[in-house]
């Protein structure tokens, strides 16, 4: 039972759809808000009530920096608070109550009726706390959250967010505070807490790691044991079940799916084929259910085999688009989740199976339509612009905490913890910055054996899974001859950087060009500029045509990622407007990109 999440409230839907119960409460809505410049908050203990210091209201989960808050005030604020009440339904009563933010960008603090709750760091990834003991029993409950960002700090991790007040040259507008779901939920003592599949194509299994709570395997005195029921369906029929006493924090479970492939053909994931199988945890106590939680997973296979890129065992050519996710009227927040599915639909539309996600760790339910629509995704971090001893703490959780987040997703096909040596502008020669970069590769690959990792998408690498190149050049004659060859690419310069630096070189890797275009084209009011312009439509497809082809003729290129979907601020090389009208026909660029038009 879903209470109180009325369709009237922003971003009403769950927003955890890899991990989903069905009571929870959305905390979305209006709140009260302050802005702190002076860092009066803590002394002041605002948190135990703030009496007038609360003098706005804001449209959570958008950030004042956006129309959609209420507030749109793109100035510097860098400590800010919000407060609301609510009240827990009575039907969760005996309950564990769980508090979860989905992310708020950087620094947060959370009290619940004036006593501290949690506290997290980093701006794109999740954080939740188990509120239960600080609620009021007769009930009227206040929950403040004081979030500070850092906007001139070049050393924290922030992707595409400016460091001065005003968006320029590659840079855009600043997120600070919540901008993603705010919501409660409520779990018996005995639950699960996380579920991680990997699948395995070439023995027709999934592997399956369960995690619970304490109380499902440290049962009090009389209390009978907790047992786990796992079941797998595809397309409402169960085609595998697994019963099992929950007797660690950890069980893993190797499920066999009994020839339900038809022999390997039809029943995995493709972006032309994205089947899924449903899945169902539910963890059983004396005959009673005390948790169920809904998931799901693709069976796909990523790999590289003999050089070559590989989706289920079979070379794949990846079309791909950046993506900035930026919208608009809400910035990093998307103002519904039909705004996720019009990018994607778009995306297809043009061509392209995929898309990398730049600087951006995007919000789960992009991830979620990605895996029912069938979109390829490059999972990137969002970067610092400068290197620090105190960055390299701060990016390194906060990577971790989204490779975790978003490893059962089938749609992502790779990693990306760094792009264009940001964060290690001086990787060429300073070997602390080259084992960072390698230290973030190992660990990834530590973290999931299963996709693979780019050092440095762009150039200076020094180990890497795909040699991921940027290169603007427009012009298709040396285009052509640059990636004639593996050698003539990988001792290409683009931007003037070398490819491998440190005691990296070419070992035979794929090799990707993951951004190049960017043509400038003016189909709005917006104004703007890009990497090469385009006069009219044909002049534009024209462009298009002269820097595509060339990769897709390449007996070297493996795949590309065109720079970009979207117009975004001062930037106007999209494919389609900040407004997502196309500039010109999708069936034109579909042919493009597609080779259809040589």
């Amino acid at each position: 039972m879903t209470i109180s999440n009325e369709n009237h409230l922003p971003r009403p839907e769950y927003p955890r759809p890899q991990f989903r119960r069905d009571e929870w409460l959305n905390l979305n809505g209006e709140w009260d808000f302050a802005f702190d410049g002076a860092r009066r908050g803590d002394r002041e203990r605002w948190f135990e009530g703030g009496g007038e210091a609360f003098d706005r209201r804001i449209h959570v989960p958008f950030a004042f920096q956006s129309k959609l808050s209420g507030i749109g005030d793109p100035g510097f604020h860098d400590a800010v608070w919000y407060r609301r009440g609510f009240d827990v339904p009575e039907e969760w009563t005996g309950r564990r109550v769980v508090l979860h933010i989905g992310a708020c960008d950087y620094a947060s603090t959370v009290w619940v009726n004036g006593r501290w709750a949690a506290s997290h760091e980093g701006g794109h990834t999740p954080f939740h706390a188990d509120i239960t003991d600080l609620l009021n029993t007769e009930g009227g409950n206040t929950l403040t959250v004081r979030a500070e960002d850092f906007s001139r700090d070049v050393t924290l991790p922030r992707g595409k967010q400016f460091w001065k007040e005003g968006s320029e040259s590659i840079f855009y507008t600043r997120t600070t505070g919540i901008w993603q779901t705010v919501w409660l939920e409520p779990v018996e003592d005995a639950h699960a807490e996380k579920v991680k599949f990997t699948p395995d194509i070439d023995r027709n299994e999934v592997r399956v790691r369960a995690f619970f709570s304490r109380g499902a395997y440290e049962a009090d005195a009389g209390q009978e044991p907790v047992t786990a029921v796992l079941r797998i369906s595809f397309d409402g029929k169960t085609i595998a079940e697994d019963r099992f006493p929950v007797l660690h924090a950890e069980e893993a479970r190797a499920i066999g799916l009994n020839d339900f492939n038809d022999h390997g053909l039809g029943r995995w994931w493709t972006p032309e084929k994205p089947n899924l199988y449903d899945v169902e945890l539910e963890l059983i106590r004396g005959g009673q259910t005390v948790d169920v939680v809904s998931s799901y997973f693709g069976m796909r296979k990523v790999s590289i085999e003999n050089g070559r890129l590989s989706l289920n065992n079979r070379p794949y050519y990846m079309r791909l688009v950046l993506d900035q996710g930026y919208f608009p009227e809400g910035i990093l927040t998307a103002p519904s989740d039909e705004d996720f599915v019009r990018d994607i639909r778009l995306t297809k539309e043009m061509g392209f199976d995929g898309v990398r996600k730049h600087q951006k760790m995007e919000d789960p339910r992009f991830l979620h339509w990605c895996d029912r629509m069938g979109l390829l995704v490059w999972g990137e971090a969002a970067n610092a612009y400068a290197y620090s001893e105190e960055y390299v703490r701060k990016f390194t959780r906060e990577w971790q905490e989204a490779v975790d987040r978003d490893y059962n997703h089938p749609c992502i096909v790779a990693w990306v913890p760094m792009n264009e040596s940001w964060g290690i502008p001086n990787v060429q020669i300073d070997r602390r910055q080259q084992e960072h970069g390698l230290t973030l590769y190992h660990l990834t690959r530590s973290l999931d054996e299963t996709r693979p990792v780019i050092y440095n998408d762009g150039w200076e690498m020094v180990k890497t899974d795909i040699v991921a190149i940027h290169d603007y050049e427009w012009r298709e004659e040396i285009l052509t001859e640059r990636y004639s060859s593996a050698e003539k690419a990988t001792n290409a310069m683009p931007a003037n950087r070398r490819i491998f630096v440190g005691d990296g070189a070419y070992e035979g890797q794929p090799i990707l060009v993951t951004e190049f275009g960017g043509i400038a084209y003016k189909k709005s009011e917006q104004e703007g500029w890009g990497y090469s312009g385009a006069d009219n439509d044909e002049d534009f497809l024209a462009r298009l045509g002269a820097v595509i082809r060339p990769l897709t003729v390449s007996g070297v290129v493996q795949g590309f990622c065109y720079t970009q979907l979207t117009d975004v601020e001062q930037e106007i090389n999209g494919l389609v407007t900040y407004d997502r009208v196309p500039k010109v026909p999708l069936e034109d660029i579909r042919k493009v990109v597609r080779g259809e038009n040589r």
